[in-house]
């Protein structure tokens, strides 16, 4: 579609669209995505908190080059892997960005597997602390002294319920809960209930893309992992770990994928090891990402569901836009 027919579609319909195109890993989002971009004047903004990192191109599954070349995307290759991103960060970035995309005449197409992003971009943030650079510097200095079960144990004692919500080593969200009751003083469920939402000036087309078969959904996790083993995954880290100063605690490094290739390459499992970690945890992330998804049906009035699963599936996502467009 050109951009003129685009404009005549939409010109009675105000405010301009975005579109969210939503599923769990492996559901088929960059395919589909693709798809769109080849009939309507799309340009891609990527949700997903470890595209934003250079180099991390085969464990990420990130578009190709060629693919790139198609349309326009964005949010992606922005960051170092040494650096940090947030739920706030990218809502500032992809604001801005869906902003000069609606000025362009075209149109957002927002997508990604990071579900805290699509929630803080349509429902808001909680009012929390930003990250405080020394004060995490700070805990992680503790957790490789003490380990990460001692801080957990600190949060217990600091904050219970949110201790109670969280594993022992779940280094990520103990030194988010530990810096958020540090900083403010209140439990992190207090702080977490004053939210608010920064209203967009675009309406959402919402496509979720849902498998109607776990299993065959698995299969298709276990077929990605293989190919990013033998894309060479592991070559790829080892490159990183070269380049930058990263540890297992890193929040790059803390992705699915780059987690078991650092365990496998500090020797603690070998390869078949690797691969049944990596499947295993990547169907963990399905999981969750299925119940963000059950969650967004029931509040989100936009909503599309498709079976990613069904051979036409591309085209069941595009005529589906077509008909809210």
């Amino acid at each position: 579609m050109t951009i003129s027919a685009f404009h005549r579609m939409i010109s009675d319909k105000a405010p301009p669209p975005a579109l969210l195109l939503i599923g769990p890993t492996a559901s088929g989002k960059t395919a589909c995505a693709l798809a769109l971009a080849r009939d309507l004047p799309v340009e891609i903004v990527s949700v997903d908190s470890a595209l934003v990192y250079r180099g991390m191109d085969i464990g990420t599954a990130k578009p190709s080059a060629a693919e790139r070349a198609l349309c326009a995307h964005h949010l992606i290759d922005i960051l170092s892997p040494e650096e940090i991103y947030s739920a706030a960060r990218f809502c500032d970035d992809a604001r801005r960005t869906m902003a000069e995309i609606s000025a362009r005449g075209r149109i957002p197409l927002l997508t990604g597997g990071t579900m805290l992003y699509f929630k803080a971009l349509r429902e808001g943030l909680s009012d929390l602390p930003r990250a405080n650079a020394a004060l995490r510097a700070e805990i992680d200095r503790r957790a490789r002294a003490e380990g990460w079960p001692a801080l957990h144990a600190e949060l217990a004692r600091l904050d219970p319920d949110a201790a109670a919500r969280l594993a022992p080593r779940d280094a990520q969200r103990i030194q988010r809960a530990l810096e958020v009751v540090i900083t403010t003083g209140e439990t992190l469920a207090k702080a977490q209930a004053r939210r608010e939402a920064v209203p967009l000036p675009q309406r959402f087309v919402t496509v979720a893309l849902m498998p109607s078969a776990r299993g065959e959904l698995h299969a298709r996790i276990a077929k990605r992992f293989d190919k990013m083993l033998a894309e060479g995954l592991i070559d790829e880290l080892a490159a990183l770990r070269q380049r930058y100063r990263l540890d297992p605690d890193t929040p790059s490094m803390r992705a699915v994928g780059y987690r078991q290739a650092w365990a496998y390459l500090d020797g603690e499992i070998d390869a078949a090891g690797l691969r049944e970690a990596g499947i295993a945890a990547t169907r963990q992330l399905a999981k969750r990402q299925s119940t963000w998804l059950r969650q967004f049906r029931e509040h989100w009035p936009d909503w599309i569901e498709i079976d990613c699963l069904r051979p036409d599936a591309a085209d069941a996502v595009r005529d589906a836009v077509l008909a809210r467009l």
